[in-house]
């Protein structure tokens, strides 16, 4: 097996700002892996929260040896050796394991859905996220957002309320918010989930920092709303530790380290009486409709990075009405853009 990867540079719409910071460009790993005249596409969009960037991708997969391998269906040996090969790199793992998966659904010629044995009816509607910003901006992004049923606000900093006033003087749609461990103390996230209850809002994502698990718990015990763990939950073994902290999990193929691990994650969150959420972040349609083929498993989904970019060089999954419609395509399913 030939592994070949490039730097692309995704373009937003908007400065995508949350909690921790904000940018304007956000670069991804596309990959191929070629083998007996196959190829399958993958993608690492790292995230410096998880220790990655751009350069750590690329330094990981041009020191992978995939040779000793004549057989991209065993998957299990070839991911485990990948997974072994280094301490963290999640994403640059997942650029690894998308594509194997891709090649597998190819040479089968059959959607991952499929493979998987899964209904694509049963597929969520996603949310469309807003980051932070002003309020004339923020009104704006809204409005834009107009053919999403669904709003995933981020929050987390000073303006929480000026951001939200801006947003219910344009839409009354159901809201999800997100924090991204902005609120630090434990009486400042209640306070905060208080008031958003009374905004309408379903659930928040990590209302505070993932080292704080006793206080998410001390949370939860007075929460109006359903607590979901982002930051809290990177891979499997970290699920049994959430129950009764949480009431449910949100998966990222670049945190877990790809669709094997996002499987296992799952059926472990169901197992534990977990709600499960797949989100995402800045990818191209490669990652964003890889994971959609495992939405029909989902309680929610936050599948909107591509749609939040200018320059996707692929097609694959697309929102109708909110919902995600998965490509027929073989493997993930997506095509070059026009």
């Amino acid at each position: 097996m030939q592994l070949t990867f490039r730097r692309f540079d995704l373009r937003l719409r908007h400065t995508f700002t949350i909690a921790r910071g904000s940018s304007d460009i956000d670069p991804v790993m596309l990959v191929e892996l070629e083998h007996d005249g196959q190829v399958g596409l993958g993608e690492a969009a790292p995230s410096g929260r998880y220790g990655e960037s751009i350069d750590t991708v690329g330094q990981f997969l041009g020191s992978l040896d995939l040779s000793r391998f004549h057989d991209p269906f065993a998957l299990e040996d070839i991911l485990a050796m990948v997974d072994a090969h280094r301490p963290g790199n999640p994403a640059a793992k997942a650029a690894v394991d998308l594509a194997l998966h891709d090649w597998v659904g190819k040479r089968l010629g059959v959607p991952l859905y499929r493979l998987w044995g899964l209904n694509p009816e049963k597929t969520p509607v996603t949310s469309f996220t807003i980051g932070i910003d002003t309020p004339e901006v923020i009104r704006r992004k809204v409005e834009e957002a107009e053919p999403y049923p669904l709003l995933k606000i981020k929050l987390g900093s000073d303006h929480d309320r000026e951001i939200m006033q801006a947003i219910r003087s344009v839409t009354k749609k159901t809201l999800r918010v997100d924090a991204n461990e902005g609120w630090k103390t434990k009486e400042v996230a209640l306070e905060r989930v208080k008031w958003l209850e009374q905004e309408g809002v379903e659930f928040v994502e990590q209302p505070m920092p993932a080292a704080d698990l006793a206080g998410t718990a001390w949370l939860r015990e007075r929460s109006p709303l359903p607590l979901i763990a982002d930051e809290n939950c990177v891979r499997v073994n970290d699920i049994p530790l959430l129950r009764g902290v949480f009431d449910g999990i949100n998966i990222k193929l670049m945190k877990c380290t790809g669709l094997r691990e996002a499987m296992s994650m799952i059926r472990t969150a169901k197992a534990c009486g977990l709600k499960v959420m797949m989100g995402c972040m800045i990818e191209t349609s490669v990652a964003i409709t890889a994971g959609a083929h495992l939405s029909p498993l989902l309680d929610y989904a936050d599948l909107d990075g591509n749609v939040l970019t200018t320059n996707d060089p692929y097609r694959g999954v697309v929102i109708r009405e909110g919902r995600l419609v998965l490509p027929d395509r073989p493997g993930i399913g997506v095509v070059l853009s026009a």
